[in-house]
Formats: C-alpha cells, sequence, structure tokens
C-alpha cells in the first residue's frame, strides 16, 4: 500500500516538473522582443574612385561614417527619438572638415559659406527646414528649431539666424567654416565659370567638389517611427542665393511612416525637378513596391536618364535599407535591425 502510494506520488510530483518547466519554457518564449532599431547615412556622392582618393583619405572617411554611425545609433539603443539620433549624427559630421556640411562646407563664389538643413518626421509629417544660414554653427539643430518651436516649415536667410539666435542656438564667425580643400576647389570652379586659362594643376577631388556634398542620416526608433535628417553647404560657387533640394521637403528630405525616409545627395536641381525623396515615398505608398525597388527605380530610370547625377539612403518602417546612387562613388553607411553594421564608398 506504502509502495503504491510512493509510486502514485512520484508520477504525480513528475508530471507536475513538467509541466511547470513547459510552462515557464512557453513563458520565456513568448516574451516580447526588443523592438526594432536601424540607422542609415550618406556622407555625400560624386565622382569619388579609388584614382582620386588615397588609402590614408577612404580610412578617414569610414572611421568618420563609423563614429556618425555609432552616435547616433547609441541614441536609438537608449530608446530616445528618432530626430535625437539625426541630430546626434549630423552635428558630428557638420564639424568634420570631411564633408560638404558646417566646417568643411563648400564656398560661394564671393567667398563664403551659405548652409541648408532639414529634418522631418514620419509618425506626424511634421517638418523643419532652414537655407542659407551663415553663422548658425549647426544647421541641423535649427532645421528641429524650426520644426518644434515655430508654425512654419521652412525660414531662410537672417530672419532664419534670427529665430535661431532668439532660441538660444550657437552662432560663430563664417570663416569657422573654411578650409583649405574647400578653396582650392572654389578656385578651380571660378577658373571654370570665368572662362580662364587652363588649369595647371590636376583636379582633386574633380566634380564632386563642385556640384555633390551633403551628409544625411535616417533612422528607424524604437517607437517604430522613421525619421529623416540632411544638412549641405551646397554647391561650390554657387550665387544669387541658389538654394539645393536639401532643404526642401519632398526633394531631398522626406519621411511618412506608412512608406519610407528618405535622405539625397546630387546634383540638387535634378532633385527639385524630380521630387525625388517624395516620389520614392510615393511609388512604395501608392504602388505597393518594396523600398528597394521604388529606390532603385527613381535613383537610375528616372534621374539618370534626366542627367540627374547622386543617391539616396532610405528606411522602412521594418527596418530596411536602400542606399543606390548612380555616380561612381557614395560615401554610406548603415546598421541594420540585425545591428549588422557596412561601411562603403565604392559601388564594390
Amino acid at each position: 500500500m506504502n509502495r503504491r502510494f510512493l509510486s502514485t506520488a512520484s508520477t504525480s510530483l513528475l508530471l507536475t516538473l513538467s509541466l511547470t518547466t513547459s510552462i515557464s519554457f512557453h513563458t520565456s518564449a513568448a516574451e516580447p522582443a526588443a523592438a526594432p532599431i536601424a540607422i542609415a547615412m550618406h556622407g555625400g556622392a560624386g565622382t569619388i574612385t579609388r584614382a582620386n582618393l588615397s588609402p590614408e583619405q577612404e580610412s578617414e572617411f569610414k572611421a568618420a561614417i563609423d563614429k556618425a554611425l555609432e552616435l547616433g545609433y547609441a541614441e536609438l539603443k537608449a530608446g530616445k527619438d528618432g530626430l535625437d539620433a539625426i541630430v546626434a549624427s549630423i552635428q558630428y559630421l557638420e564639424d568634420s572638415p570631411l564633408f560638404n556640411a558646417g566646417v568643411g562646407a563648400v564656398y560661394t563664389y564671393d567667398g563664403g559659406h551659405e548652409l541648408d538643413a532639414s529634418i522631418m518626421r514620419g509618425d506626424t509629417l511634421q517638418a523643419g527646414a532652414v537655407s542659407s544660414l551663415t553663422t548658425v554653427k549647426h544647421p541641423i539643430l535649427a532645421a528641429r528649431l524650426v520644426m518644434e518651436e515655430s508654425v512654419h516649415v521652412m525660414l531662410s536667410g537672417k530672419g532664419a539666424e534670427r529665430f535661431a539666435v532668439d532660441n538660444g542656438l550657437e552662432v560663430v564667425d563664417n570663416a569657422i567654416f573654411n578650409t583649405p580643400r574647400r578653396f582650392e576647389a572654389l578656385q578651380r570652379a571660378k577658373a571654370r565659370i570665368d572662362g580662364t586659362q587652363a588649369q595647371t594643376a590636376p583636379m582633386v577631388g574633380h566634380q564632386d567638389d563642385y556640384k555633390f556634398g551633403t551628409v544625411g542620416i535616417v533612422v528607424l526608433d524604437a517607437n517604430g517611427n522613421i525619421s529623416a535628417g540632411t544638412s549641405t553647404g551646397g554647391m561650390t560657387a554657387k550665387r544669387f542665393g541658389r538654394v539645393g533640394d536639401s532643404p526642401i521637403i519632398g526633394a531631398g528630405t522626406y519621411a511618412d511612416n506608412s512608406s519610407c525616409a528618405v535622405s539625397a545627395t546630387g546634383h540638387g536641381e535634378y532633385f527639385i525637378r524630380y521630387i525625388v525623396a517624395a516620389d520614392i515615398c510615393a511609388r512604395m505608398k501608392y504602388q505597393g513596391v518594396s523600398l528597394n525597388d521604388a529606390a532603385n527605380t527613381v535613383i537610375h530610370d528616372v534621374l539618370k536618364p534626366a542627367g540627374g547625377e547622386g543617391g539616396i539612403i532610405a528606411i522602412d518602417a521594418k527596418g530596411n535599407i536602400a542606399m543606390p546612387f548612380n555616380t561612381e562613388g557614395m560615401y554610406r553607411g548603415s546598421i541594420n535591425t540585425k545591428g549588422e553594421k557596412f561601411i562603403g564608398i565604392y559601388k564594390d
């Protein structure tokens, strides 16, 4: 009798342990995974080849791309809003003399610097942009300020600068943006524009110094929102208050949770005419095509035949990333939803 009781008790205990283990296992498996996050960046597109970029310069650019990615990704990992990640990355790029934004911005024909930037969030479609800034140290901060603290989308010139100053942004002398490399590019560009004697020195940087530049970031944050931001010094030797696509919502920057977030770089006049950023998002939204298909179609099949050169970075709400370009190179990098990092310059 006792043995039968012990046997029955043992069996019950084993069943209880088995059931408990099963319940524990399934409870653990049902715990929600961390929300996906991802980031992508570009630092300009143009005639970027191994012939005009030394191994040392290549390493320097890749290190800067890596740093920009890590700064933004750290914000995303901390659960911050996507705009915080964009600002963290772009502020770093605006402080780097390697890129055409902030310090290192190209010169206007008259020898100064005029800076543009924009930012947009995909959940509310709120956007902010500034153009023709000359003294604001970080244009991307000014763009966000316009979005969050004004009733407007875009401010320009002296008015934008006064708004930035009134709201406490740092201002600097325009000369802080000077770099020897960009000054040399200005002299070459003016020689071409003015039709003076043939150049006696090789063109370092080639056309990418003349009409290509810009930095941009797109992100998917832990809240499931996508956002985009872009900052640039514009086109070398630009005149008459020229403004490119970077501060124009729909041309150089766009974000909509229902489709994608895009930041562009290239010959701005074409990106404006073909509303490149918004077109990519619209193809996804209304044609139901993938991010990759929409981005490649616009860059290679629409823009290229029209004579528009450049590229874009884009991300959708699932964290898919596309970075097509139709030039020889584009400084670019990404960290996907799996945490895998990519950094590239050339097409291979």
